[in-house]
């Protein structure tokens, strides 16, 4: 055993200084001794516990990173739909009816919103024909809710804070009139999002809500379904979460 751990460290040193002298040989560097680590640049030394200090911020380079508001949209959109996102345009007074048409031309039966949310009572209003979807109000415990929830809710709406325009994504901010599991365990997710509530970057997103003094406890960036891949990198959708992202866009707002 003893010569079996030799071994092993030995063709681990060896594997290690080819890499140590891969990487100097494209920097132009003389590879470093066999069994020794290349020592940290100059001015870079780490502090005691062996953790660098992380790299300034160029807050410069971040607020130069602006696209005009006409093209905030587009490029949202663009990066979104990439990523399997779908998009459904409404007006602020028509959009409780858009969306229940949408989802019953789905074959969707029932619609969760939070009591909380100011989503409920519109489309509440919408839906007093009785026709479906059904609306569903997520206003128990979770533990009373979970049966239905998991098993016969078929969409979930919510609002969003707004979204970036950078990188395609959509800023939630959970709560307990809104829960997190509204957009985590239906299988379709409808957001709604107001174009003139775009960023041009998450940078710019957190400066101006105030979250680099306190950020929420429970908040996130959402760009698309649920997706997960497996070790030989085959992309699966809504293993994890909602299989549908429905991104609906109201000018106005909900109202």
């Amino acid at each position: 055993m003893p010569e079996q751990a030799e071994t092993e460290a030995g063709a681990r040193e060896r594997i290690l200084d080819r890499l140590r002298a891969a990487r100097a040989a494209e920097a132009g560097h003389a590879p470093p001794p066999a069994g020794h680590a290349p020592p940290p640049p100059a001015g870079h030394a780490p502090p005691p516990g062996g953790h660098a200090p992380p790299a300034p911020v160029d807050t410069a380079v971040l607020a130069a990173k602006t696209w005009p508001p006409a093209e905030r949209l587009a490029r949202l959109r663009r990066c979104m739909e990439a990523v399997k996102a779908e998009f459904l345009e409404a007006t602020a007074a028509g959009w409780p009816a858009a969306v229940r048409d949408f989802l019953r031309a789905g074959g969707a039966r029932t619609l969760m919103a939070g009591a909380g949310s100011p989503l409920a009572g519109p489309l509440a209003a919408a839906g007093a024909d009785g026709a479906a979807p059904a609306l569903v109000l997520y206003d128990r415990p979770v533990e009373e809710l979970k049966a239905s929830l998991f098993s016969t809710i078929d969409a979930g709406i919510t609002t969003c804070l707004g979204g970036i325009a950078e990188t395609g994504g959509l800023i939630l901010c959970p709560s307990p009139g809104e829960p997190r599991l509204l957009s985590l365990v239906p299988p379709i997710h409808l957001v709604l999002l107001d174009p003139a509530r775009i960023w041009d970057t998450l940078w710019q997103a957190v400066r101006e809500l105030g979250w680099s003094k306190a950020i929420p406890a429970n908040a996130l960036v959402i760009s698309g379904p649920s997706k997960t891949a497996d070790i030989e990198q085959t992309l699966a959708y809504g293993v994890h979460g909602p299989k549908r992202l429905i991104v609906v866009l109201v000018p106005g707002g909900a109202g």
